[in-house]
Formats: C-alpha cells, sequence, structure tokens
C-alpha cells in the first residue's frame, strides 16, 4: 500500500467519528446562541440595565444605528415603493381589475416586502458591522478585561448594540410603511383628501387583527435576529468562539432565519 492509500484509508477510519460529533457539534452551538439571546431579553427586562451610566451608552448606540442608516433608506425606500406602485396600478388597470390593486399593494408592499428590506438593509449596514467589532474585541480579550475591572461585558457592551438593533428595525419598518401608504394614496387618489374616507377603510379591511399581529410578530422576530444573531457565539464552532472572519456564514444564516420567518408568515397569514 502506498502513502495516497495509507492516508485515504485513515481518512475513511475517522470520518464516521468526525460525522457524529458534528450534528452534536451544530445543535450545542445553537443552544448557545439561544442562551446568549436568552441572556439580551433578561437584561433588556432588567430595570437595573437603564441606570443613568448606562443610558448614554444605549443613547450612543441607537443614534449608530438609526442616523446614518436614515438618508439612504429614505431613499431606497421611497424609490422602490414607487416604483411597485406603478407597476401594480398600471398591471391592474390594464386587466380591469384596478378595485383590488389597493389591497394587493398593502398585502405585498407594505406587509411582505418592506420589513423583509428592513431587516437585510440593518443587518447588512449596522448589524454585520458591529458583530465584527465584537468578535475582534472577543479576539484582543477586550470583554475579558471588562469582566476583570469589574463590569459586566453583557450589560455594558454588548446589551446596547442588541437594543440598537432591534429598534433601528422596528422603527424603519414603521417609517417605511408610513411612506409607502402615502404614496399609495397620493398615486391612486392624487394630492386631494376625498378619496380619504374610502381609502383608510379598505386598509382598514386589509390590516385585520390576524395580520396585524403577525406583522407584529413578524417584525419583532427579524429585530431580534438582526440584532442578536451577528454578536451571538458562532453556532459553526459550538458556540466557542465567534471568527471575525465568518461575515459571509453569518451573513448566510441571518437571510436562512429571516427566510424561515417570512415563510411562516405568509403560511399564517394566507393559508
Amino acid at each position: 500500500m502506498n502513502r495516497r492509500d495509507h492516508i485515504a484509508d485513515q481518512l475513511l477510519q475517522l470520518a464516521p467519528v468526525h460525522w457524529s460529533q458534528t450534528p452534536v457539534r451544530w445543535l450545542m452551538g445553537w443552544w448557545q446562541v439561544a442562551l446568549f439571546g436568552a441572556e439580551m431579553l433578561v437584561l433588556a427586562l432588567a430595570g437595573s440595565t437603564y441606570r443613568r451610566k448606562q443610558r448614554s451608552v444605549i443613547y450612543r448606540q441607537l443614534y449608530a444605528a438609526t442616523a446614518p442608516l436614515l438618508p439612504g433608506f429614505v431613499v431606497m425606500s421611497a424609490l422602490l415603493s414607487l416604483v411597485i406602485i406603478r407597476i401594480v396600478l398600471v398591471t391592474a388597470q390594464s386587466y380591469g381589475l384596478s378595485q383590488y390593486a389597493l389591497d394587493v399593494l398593502v398585502r405585498t408592499l407594505v406587509i411582505e416586502l418592506l420589513p423583509l428590506l428592513v431587516a437585510l438593509f440593518v443587518a447588512l449596514r449596522f448589524a454585520m458591522p458591529s458583530g465584527a467589532e465584537v468578535a475582534s474585541m472577543r479576539e484582543r480579550g477586550d470583554l475579558i478585561e471588562l469582566w476583570r475591572a469589574g463590569g459586566d461585558p453583557a450589560r455594558d457592551e454588548l446589551l446596547p448594540r442588541v437594543l440598537a438593533g432591534v429598534f433601528a428595525v422596528v422603527l424603519l419598518v414603521l417609517l417605511s410603511a408610513a411612506m409607502a401608504l402615502l404614496m399609495t394614496y397620493v398615486m391612486i387618489y392624487g394630492f386631494t383628501s376625498w378619496g380619504f374616507a374610502a381609502y383608510t377603510r379598505a386598509v382598514g379591511q386589509v390590516f385585520n387583527p390576524a395580520a396585524t399581529l403577525i406583522l407584529c410578530m413578524k417584525t419583532f422576530l427579524f429585530s431580534l435576529i438582526v440584532a442578536i444573531l451577528p454578536i451571538a457565539p458562532n453556532p459553526q464552532y459550538g458556540g466557542a468562539t465567534l471568527r471575525q472572519r465568518d461575515e459571509i456564514g453569518q451573513l448566510g444564516r441571518l437571510f436562512t432565519l429571516i427566510l424561515l420567518i417570512e415563510v411562516l408568515s405568509l403560511i399564517g397569514n394566507y393559508y
């Protein structure tokens, strides 16, 4: 047996052991992520978290997560909404289905597309860079030094980033939805008030209690995933560490979870 065959034989012998350990390591990694998320939720609900010294840190993170993102997001959201509204209105008129255009716009644009767009936008512009910064702090040992100095890394450093991510997603979803509804009204009725009663009645029929509850739950879950996953321990490595060079893998896991929640919301709304 030559050297190459000997190496191949050794790899075949080790493969079953590796495969048997991989699901356990994967499950343990996601368990660590779940524990980290639970810790962040408990700290967010604790009154001692919002003491005067801590509030300034939280305010800085809230500003960093929203103010730099607002101009670009407003422009992008307005252009996207304008294009989709125009396409739906023209298509509905060409088929003689103008009475259904508003219902389709509210369901597709406001309830489905814009929350998904906001989650991905905040993830790329704030959450992923913040996660890379936290990973660098872990590698340098800054969080351990903070703990040795008497601080609480989870409360003093990580929680403000989580709160900022949640706040950014919720704020931008509300802002984009309001813009889309306003633009839809203007595109249908123009700059007049005569169609306001019919418009609000039609929108209210779409936002029934079930649809509103699903939208709120979806937005909240989107915000939690965007805020927590990029700075949580990496499930790919058993939850032990978060590697700074794994941004693509983290983005893929984040997108997968967001897509899963979107599918579940579609099932809840239309099945």
